[in-house]
């Protein structure tokens, strides 16, 4: 007998789409037989640095305990993160990547009878794990591919549960100064939770930026969320976490899986919290990566996304896939952001200058290519 497995699963999962990340490096390979050496990857916003020395021997140093669980409370982690923002413990809430953290949050305080609101153009896991709890996403349209924050405030009803906002926002790069920020948290009811994603915020430099963390005690139902995936370097690791008020925390540490960031991970991020010359390095590779492709764009004559993240999106019109399958065939993987209503740009991480160079000039040979096949059409 045939079973329609898809049937089975709850309605929320069933019109689910995986989602799907940057290419890897090994899979391109495999695909165009190339050298896995030759390409790089400017897809999924890592940190071209490569991780800290000290967390790199962080984790030799830890190897020969990984036939224990991890500790489930992860202590030492939370003691630096602590010590570094000024917070309790009792705060925070650790998970595998921030991901885990902003499903844990919707599972804790949505179900199929409230509404999620949460901006166009802003990260996708915020309408995944939304439709797969059941809930109403209420996606609010953007202002200039950033957050319309007055109008995500007054798209707020009695039926709302949880509003995301990301700052800076993937995959647009945009960003909200502290001012605003505020604002916007000063009208939001306080039974409605808002999940402030600041997974780039290590980035931001002089740009009127608040911490977001300075602002839970103003600001009681206000969860924090950030990662150790982007400026310090432990991708792989998959170590997140959020800060809250001890109250939240606690409900959100109910639900959280146990052992869900492993022994790695917990040792080397809190071995990276202390390596502030990996932090400022990373952060000065990024700003000087992020003029050099704006001034690359500009030559070209391309519309670009001003990004105040590690990454920058850029406008190449209808030419969009055809251009990302000519850069995989020159073994250069960067984002098709399609999947997020913009069709016609590729969003590019920052990488070490020679990676930026061999990305420019692989763009402009992909252009010039398509726009001669365009040209010899007309002839």
């Amino acid at each position: 007998m045939s079973i329609d497995y898809q049937s089975l699963a709850v309605k929320g999962v069933q019109a689910l789409s995986p989602y799907q990340p940057g290419k890897p490096i090994d899979e391109l390979a495999r695909e165009l037989g190339l050298d896995p050496d030759s390409i790089i990857k400017l897809a999924s916003n890592e940190n071209p640095l490569g991780p800290s020395p000290k967390a790199l021997a962080a984790v030799q140093k830890a190897l020969g305990e990984l036939c224990r669980y991890p500790d489930g409370n992860g202590f030492e982690l939370k003691q630096a993160l602590s010590a570094r923002y000024g917070v309790v413990p009792s705060q925070i809430t650790l998970g595998n990547g921030s991901n885990d953290v902003l499903e844990v949050i919707a599972r804790c305080f949505a179900d199929p009878a409230c509404e999620v609101v949460f901006s166009q153009y802003a990260f996708a896991i915020y309408a995944l794990v939304t439709q797969a709890i059941g809930a109403t996403g209420v996606s609010v349209p953007a202002k200039e591919y950033g957050h319309d924050l007055n109008a995500m405030a007054e798209a707020v009803t009695d039926r709302t549960k949880l509003v995301f906002v990301a700052n800076p926002n993937n995959p647009t790069g945009t960003v909200h100064g502290g001012e605003a920020i505020e604002a916007f948290l000063a009208r939001i009811p306080a039974h409605v939770l808002v999940v402030l994603d600041e997974a780039y915020c290590e980035y931001l430099q002089g740009m009127g930026y608040v911490d977001g963390v300075s602002l839970l005690e103003r600001f009681p139902n206000l969860i924090v969320t950030r990662t150790f995936s982007k400026a310090w370097g432990l991708a792989s690791l998959r170590v997140g976490y959020s800060i809250s008020s001890p109250e939240i925390a606690n409900i959100l540490n109910r639900v959280r899986q146990p052992f869900n960031v492993d022994s790695l991970a917990l040792t080397a991020a809190t071995a990276v919290l202390s390596d502030e010359s990996y932090l400022q390095r990373s952060r000065q590779v990024n700003t000087e990566g992020m003029k050099q492709l704006e001034s690359a764009f500009e030559q070209m004559g391309l519309n670009y996304i001003p990004s105040a993240g590690n990454f920058i999106a850029v406008d190449v019109g209808d030419w969009a896939n055809d251009v990302n399958r000519l850069l995989l065939d020159q073994g250069v993987i960067v984002r098709p952001v399609g999947g997020y209503g913009m069709p016609g740009h590729l969003r590019v991480s920052i990488g070490l200058p020679e990676e930026n160079d061999r990305f420019i000039e692989s763009l402009a040979r992909a252009l010039d290519s398509l726009a001669a096949a365009e040209s010899g059409k007309g002839a």
